[in-house]
């Protein structure tokens, strides 16, 4: 198996809900409006969005209604990029659940969480590279 990820299926219980905030946020789908899964095309990478419910079932788990130990990230070229992309997503309505500021290992973040639960982590980490596609590269 290669090293990479392919998809990440964030499992909704409000798909028009969570479309619509990630919309807010910039992103664009091909998905009518009536589709039952909404994919969001990512650099060298796709985000989907679908039921909760059939998502656990496709997955063969049990849905225990709670964080399912996974979080998201945004790694920003900037601590001021930070700052852009945790105000972009509370005026999309998320809850921030911590707010920007230094981290314990050098870098600078902070973390919003989408209106069906899922947390994403906004870091910029002096040590890695960004390219201009977004394309991230840990530190040689």
């Amino acid at each position: 198996m290669e090293q990479r990820v392919s998809l990440i299926t964030l499992g909704v219980r409000d798909l028009r809900r969570a479309r619509q905030f990630y919309e807010s946020m910039g992103w664009r789908t091909g998905a009518g409006p009536e589709d039952d899964v909404v994919f969001f095309q990512g650099t060298g990478m796709v985000m989907a969005l679908w039921d909760r419910a059939r998502l656990a079932a496709d997955s063969a788990v049990e849905d225990g209604g709670g964080w399912g130990a996974v979080t998201l990230a945004f790694n920003a070229r900037s601590p001021h990029e930070v700052d852009a992309v945790l105000a972009e997503a509370r005026a999309a309505g998320a809850t921030i659940g911590r707010e920007p500021g230094p981290t314990f290992w050098g870098g600078y973040s902070g973390v919003f969480v989408d209106p069906e639960g899922h947390p994403w982590e906004v870091a910029h980490n002096p040590g890695w590279r960004i390219d201009a596609d977004g394309s991230v590269h840990l530190a040689p």
